[in-house]
């Protein structure tokens, strides 16, 4: 058998695992420890070892040692012609599949806080400011703040509501917030959360078919919920039926992945929606000014990546002040 064929044959061999692939994406963007390539493989030290050292030794990464720490990268200048022509082949296929996108996103959110750990060493004041900040007011203040943008005057539909955790967030920023969701479990909930707050009313509903009278709502959340419902036009059509000229539109949902297990597990219609798939439903029900943005991943947590996609209703008549 020619050379050739003997050094692909290996080379494939190595690459037959694709966890082994996902593995190479990553490090050829970046040279990153077990610890951080664990957090974006979302596997245990154990596997993450094992394949590290599948790869090694068939010559497709390198590690350096600095303190206690080993750091590992693709090699980049030692690969042979056959390895080189094999990886652009492979990495062509498998580089735009969902669960590459996920790496990439938790990779930028490993990046992320590895870079906010050296702004807070060599800038101690703000770090010492920023523990400060964290210890006397927690972590997330700033995000129930933010809400104080929206206008005084709106009323808020929170649509898909669940156990009223948006709703409530909203309710001290406008005049009234409707908050509809189609289980009679999850709206029981909802009404203790809410408690005594006067601007929250609960509705029972679905969101093909929402108890609101046209163009009621100034503007609407649809958070966590679109991946579960069976056909997103008729969703956003009601959405703008039931927003006025001008009305505004938030939703926060999953990007594209692959954890098929969803499905059975919690009742997923959809393994996420792409920014193509967003666009396309709001522009057909006669949304405008969309934005499709995909949110910064903490590495702490398990799930898919997330987007948030706003929008207005088309306008004829006038626009949100």
């Amino acid at each position: 058998m020619p050379k050739n064929s003997v050094a692909i044959l290996n080379h494939m061999s190595a690459l037959a695992e694709p966890t082994r692939t996902r593995v190479l994406l990553i490090l050829e963007r970046n040279e990153l420890t077990v610890s951080e390539l664990c957090t974006v493989l979302q596997l245990p030290q154990s596997t993450t070892s094992r394949h590290l050292r599948a790869l090694s030794d068939s010559g497709w990464i390198t590690a350096r040692a600095e303190g206690t720490s080993n750091w590992y990268s693709m090699l980049r200048n030692g690969l042979d012609t056959v390895a080189e022509q094999l990886w652009r082949l492979v990495r062509e296929q498998v580089s735009v599949s969902s669960t590459a996108v996920q790496d990439y996103h938790r990779l930028e959110g490993v990046l992320t806080e590895r870079r906010t750990t050296s702004q807070e060493f060599f800038s101690s004041s703000a770090g010492q400011w920023d523990r400060l900040r964290d210890e006397l007011f927690g972590e997330s203040f700033h995000f129930l703040a933010l809400p104080g943008l929206a206008n005084d005057e709106w009323t808020v539909g929170d649509l898909g509501c669940g156990t009223g955790q948006v709703a409530t967030s909203i309710s001290p920023f406008v005049k009234q917030v409707i908050a509809i969701d189609s289980s009679m479990a999850m709206l029981q909930a909802a009404k203790k959360r809410v408690g005594k707050i006067k601007n929250i009313e609960l509705r029972r509903g679905e969101l093909e078919s929402l108890p609101l009278d046209n163009t009621t709502l100034d503007a609407a959340t649809v958070i966590l919920v679109l991946h579960h419902v069976s056909e997103p036009e008729r969703i956003f059509s009601e959405i703008a039926r039931v927003l006025r000229p001008g009305g505004r539109l938030l939703i926060v949902d999953m990007l594209p992945h692959d954890r098929e297990h969803y499905r059975h597990q919690m009742g997923h219609v959809w393994l996420g929606f792409s920014d193509a798939q967003i666009e396309r439903y709001l522009e057909q029900s006669g949304f405008e000014r969309i934005r499709v943005t995909a949110l910064p991943t903490d590495a702490r947590v398990k799930g898919p990546a997330l987007f948030t996609a706003t929008a207005h209703k088309a306008s004829t008549v006038g626009t949100i002040n």
